[in-house]
């Protein structure tokens, strides 16, 4: 049984039984001039992705959800978000599983015990002609997805589930959780900037200091994950080079753990 989540007045709450996938939801809802604050929340997915399109398996139980938000920001500072949100997930997860290591996996995932448990996708909307660089942000959907009852198997990164590790939580409560926390980030990165965002992303990362794989479309870079610069790019740091490798989209692996899974 799903509860109803307890969501600040800052939240409007679509609650839907079953739909193709929330974020192409919220995308509608953003062209028809739905406010910032409005939260699609499906009990399955039938056609869920993640990143780069990958599909997102949607069984009931997980938590899906896509929140539209209207940033009055350049697009690119926009992208930012999805650090926020990873926060407030870890940061709810680490309240549900005292003891177990919850973490934050670059760009846009957050680990248990070092296996996935939830994923991020950001899709957004320039609005033009307004003189910034590659235009301000219209619109951005933050779709999210929370391994709550069950987990994939066989896939290329380990994931796992709350259930997994002895956690009854509700779907509704783990809404709840991460929709409080993260308005408390969105307050605070608009008034105060990426630096606190940062840092506390920073502390809770998986892999820092440690070496890493970045996987390209076209190529594989190794190296050790020398931190995030103050836009939000992974710093790789190569041996010989005299300056880390700055890099703003890829796939993350760690090698160590990646080579024990196999």
């Amino acid at each position: 049984m799903t509860g109803t989540p307890a969501l600040d007045p800052f939240y409007r709450l679509v609650r839907l039984d079953e739909t193709a996938s929330t974020n192409d939801d919220a995308r509608r809802l953003a062209g028809e001039g739905a406010p910032q604050g409005t939260v699609v929340w499906a009990l399955r997915q039938s056609a869920g992705r993640g990143r780069r399109g990958r599909r997102w398996d949607s069984p009931p139980g997980n938590l899906y959800m896509s929140l539209l938000l209207r940033p009055e920001m350049p697009l690119a500072r926009a992208g930012q978000i999805g650090f926020l949100a990873a926060l407030a997930i870890s940061e709810t997860l680490a309240t549900l599983l005292p003891g177990r290591r919850v973490a934050c996996k670059w760009p846009n995932d957050v680990l248990i015990d070092g296996k996935k448990a939830a994923g991020l996708l950001l899709e957004s909307e320039a609005r033009l002609g307004d003189g910034q660089e590659g235009g301000s942000t219209d619109w951005l959907v933050l779709g999210l997805g929370v391994n709550v009852a069950s987990h994939p198997e066989g896939v290329e990164f380990p994931a796992t589930s709350l259930a997994a590790h002895g956690s009854g939580a509700d779907v509704a409560d783990v809404l709840s959780g991460i929709a409080e926390r993260f308005a408390g980030w969105y307050g605070r990165w608009q008034a105060e900037g990426f630096a606190p965002v940062r840092q506390a992303w920073l502390a809770r990362a998986a892999g820092i200091g440690g070496p890493v794989r970045v996987r390209f479309e076209t190529r594989t870079e190794e190296g050790v994950f020398a931190g995030l610069d103050g836009e939000g790019a992974l710093l790789l740091h190569k041996p010989g080079a005299a300056a880390p490798l700055r890099v703003t989209a890829g796939d993350l692996f760690f090698p160590a753990a990646t080579e024990k899974a196999q």
